[in-house]
């Protein structure tokens, strides 16, 4: 059965999705000697895919991998770092990265820690990451300054956030602590870059530390700011319950897009 070349690549753990568009985009794959251009189609039985002039190994598809990682601060989300700084990858066993196709689904920031997915699903990725995939994600977070109760129910109904409204929140105030400090928890289910950060800077302040709990019902935490069950840099495989509960919610995802399509 033929499928896009950039979903071959992608299932078979050699790259993601969106960087196998790049390399298309870029001149540097080729099926049976030819040019690829995005929209062409192989048959991993038959076709020859190369990248760079090495070929590509199709028959073989790695098994899918679900990981939950406790993200520690400055680690980036990505699969490499042209900065060389270190990587999510690069807090997992060799053998779990080699070869695998495995990438962090969506972001946490350099300075931000706390629950982060890892998967070679590319279909389950692609859907996670759609703007219409509405998960909760909980998040502890200390600011640095003093909001008042009218500016937080202004966050909880949506505030302007470059030139678009964000969705309501869910933000709770576990405490107000000592030097003007408050500790919030809130709960988005978006995920706009830096959003949390870019809303506590329009209302005057500042974000002292930002931790995410939990992706749904998928958390790292143990209901403290301080006390976890997966350890910071420490990661864990996702349960089978858990699994079945993204694919559930990446199918809603698949059959609203193609209603709308």
């Amino acid at each position: 059965m033929k499928e896009r070349v950039q979903k071959i690549l992608s299932q078979r753990g050699i790259t993601s999705r969106r960087k196998a568009e790049k390399l298309i985009l870029s001149g540097r794959v080729k099926l049976n000697g030819h040019l690829v251009q995005l929209g062409d189609k192989v048959d991993p039985k038959c076709d020859l895919l190369e990248i760079d002039g090495q070929i590509i190994q199709l028959i073989k598809r790695p098994d899918f991998l679900y990981i939950l990682l406790n993200k520690p601060k400055r680690v980036v989300s990505t699969c490499d770092d042209p900065q060389h700084r270190i990587t999510v990858l690069d807090l997992l066993p060799e053998k779990l990265c080699h070869g695998t196709g495995l990438h962090p689904v969506g972001r946490l920031d350099f300075n931000s820690t706390g629950a982060l997915l890892l998967t070679n699903d590319g279909e389950l990725t692609l859907n996670l990451t759609h703007p219409r995939y509405h998960l909760p994600k909980t998040y502890e977070v200390v600011i640095s300054g003093n909001i008042s109760e009218t500016r937080l129910q202004q966050w909880r109904e949506g505030v302007m956030l470059m030139g678009k409204k964000t969705l309501p929140a869910q933000v709770e105030v576990i405490n107000r602590r000592f030097h003007q400090q408050i500790h919030l928890r809130v709960v988005i289910t978006e995920g706009r870059n830096r959003q949390i950060r870019r809303i506590v800077q329009q209302m005057g302040c500042k974000v002292i530390r930002l931790h995410r709990s939990s992706i749904g019902s998928i958390t790292v935490d143990s209901g403290s700011l301080h006390e976890s069950n997966l350890p910071s840099g420490h990661y864990r495989l996702l349960t089978n319950s858990e699994i079945d509960f993204l694919r559930s919610r990446s199918d809603f995802i698949t059959t609203v897009s193609q209603k709308l399509s």
